[in-house]
C-alpha cells in the first residue's frame, strides 16, 4: 500500500448539509426551519421552555458550594513506612510512586496508622497529630 492508494473507510466521511440553497436540494425556502414560529425566527436560549419555568430552577438546591474551596489528596502516616530511612518525602515522590494518584490542590498527611521510620515529609498541611508522630520517630515535617 502506499500513500497515494489510501482512503477513508466507507461512511467516516459525510458532506454536511446545505441549507437554504433552493426548492430541489430539500432543504430551500424555510432551510429545515418549518413554518414561523420562535424556532424558525431566531436562536432560543439554552434551558428556554418557551415561559414555563425551567428545569434547574424547579430542582431544588441545597447548601452552600464554596468556589474556592481546597480539595486535598490524604496520606495517612502508614503508607509512608514503604519509604527508607532518611528519604526527603515530595509531593512528586509520593505521585511517582504511586502513593497518591492525584495531587489536586496539594497533599494533606494524616495520623492514622503508625510511622515507624525517620522521614523528611514535605507537604501542604498536616494534622497536629500527624506532625508530632513524625517528629517523635525522628523526623521532620515541613510545609511547602
Amino acid at each position: 500500500m502506499k500513500l497515494h492508494e489510501l482512503k477513508a473507510s466507507e461512511g467516516s466521511r459525510q458532506t454536511r448539509n446545505r441549507v437554504g440553497r433552493g426548492t430541489s436540494s430539500g432543504n430551500g425556502k424555510t432551510a429545515g426551519r418549518g413554518q414561523k414560529g420562535q424556532k424558525a425566527r431566531g436562536k432560543v436560549r439554552l434551558g428556554f421552555e418557551g415561559g414555563q419555568m425551567p428545569l434547574f430552577r424547579r430542582m431544588p438546591k441545597r447548601g452552600f458550594q464554596n468556589i474556592n474551596r481546597k480539595e486535598y489528596a490524604v496520606v495517612n502516616l502508614e503508607t509512608l513506612n514503604k519509604f527508607e530511612d532518611n528519604t526527603e518525602i515530595t509531593p512528586v515522590l509520593l505521585v511517582e510512586n504511586g502513593v497518591v494518584k492525584d495531587e489536586k490542590d496539594g497533599i494533606k498527611v494524616l495520623a492514622n496508622g503508625e510511622l515507624t521510620k525517620k522521614l523528611t515529609v514535605k507537604a501542604n498541611k498536616f494534622s497536629a497529630a500527624a506532625k508530632e508522630a513524625i517528629e517523635a520517630a525522628g523526623g521532620q515535617a515541613e510545609v511547602i
